[in-house]
């Protein structure tokens, strides 16, 4: 089947059991795209949002990996895992004695600024390896904690031994870890039964696509699903740039600061006129540094 040149970004509801890849090469089979990428792996245990770039999109794609994310958390109460999750080995910690105040006055002490031990079953590397291929064999390796922030964390749901909650976090967050710490705070254990992401940068769940929903659309219909690759910017501030400004940008020039362009340094988004006759576009993103100079950081190349 002959690949096609697609750009855009596509909100898919990850299904359960399937690895982030798989999700997206079966979303570019379907688009018969030349290029795609994701924009952070949900393991395949986990579901939702997964925004999908193609083509041009995928040279703003970083940016969703350092963003912040929200997650539906289900929380096994009373038992731990192996692997902090249910794929694991399964064992009771203790009885589930706690009541609803307890557990949101251990929720505040996980809220804010914390640290974390990253997992042994996660693709963090160590000497080129990934963390969970060492749990298998039984090797335990030492790791540093890291700083993550948790903005909230609001109960859902609690029946029986089961917690269902509402996570707001920073990047790097290990839901994981913070169900099985929050378990050990309570002291009965508990571990991470399952796990949903309703957000990430500015992008909800609600706007999201199924995969098998996706496959059963015709292709122009799969193709009006994709949003445009500055969707990926739109928290970030515009510049304008008239037709001379605009030509020594796409040249790899910089510009210096003119009247009317938002203050302050930092990343924008770049619109200008192209001398090639085409209206006002979308021309990538820019920098403008301490110096009050604009440069070009990343460019369509279908400008």
């Amino acid at each position: 089947m002959a690949k096609r040149k697609i750009d855009g970004v596509l909100l898919l509801d990850k299904p359960f059991g399937v690895s982030s890849n798989n999700a997206l090469q079966k979303a570019r089979w379907l688009l018969q795209a030349e290029k795609a990428g994701h924009t952070g792996v949900l393991d395949p245990f986990a579901t939702g949002l997964l925004p999908l770039c193609f083509g041009e999109a995928t040279k703003f794609a970083q940016r969703m990996l350092d963003a912040d994310k929200g997650y539906r958390a289900t929380l096994q109460l009373g038992q731990v895992s192996t692997t902090l999750d249910g794929e694991g080995g399964i064992s009771r910690s203790g009885e589930v004695s706690c009541d609803r105040a307890q557990i949101e006055t251990v929720l505040k002490a996980f809220t804010g600024d914390i640290e974390q031990v990253p997992p042994m079953h996660s693709a963090l590397k160590y000497q080129g390896k990934s963390l969970y291929e060492y749990a298998r064999q039984g090797v335990e390796i030492e790791r540093a904690a890291r700083a993550v922030t948790i903005y909230t964390l609001d109960i859902v749901s609690f029946e029986g031994d089961v917690l269902v909650l509402d996570v707001s976090c920073s990047k790097g967050t290990y839901v994981r870890t913070l169900a099985d710490d929050i378990g050990r705070t309570l002291g009965c254990g508990a571990y991470l039964a399952g796990l949903r992401r309703t957000r990430t940068a500015g992008f909800s769940l609600d706007d999201a696509i199924g995969l098998d929903e996706f496959g059963q659309l015709e292709m122009p219909q799969r193709e009006a699903l994709l949003m445009t690759p500055e969707t990926l910017l739109t928290d970030l501030p515009q510049i304008e740039l008239d037709m001379a400004d605009t030509d020594r940008i796409l040249h790899g020039m910089s510009v210096s600061r003119r009247a009317g362009w938002p203050d302050g340094a930092g990343l924008f988004q770049l619109y200008g006129t192209p001398q090639n006759g085409h209206n006002r576009a979308f021309l990538g993103l820019g920098e403008v540094a301490s110096d009050d100079v604009l440069r070009p950081k990343r460019l369509l190349s279908t400008v």
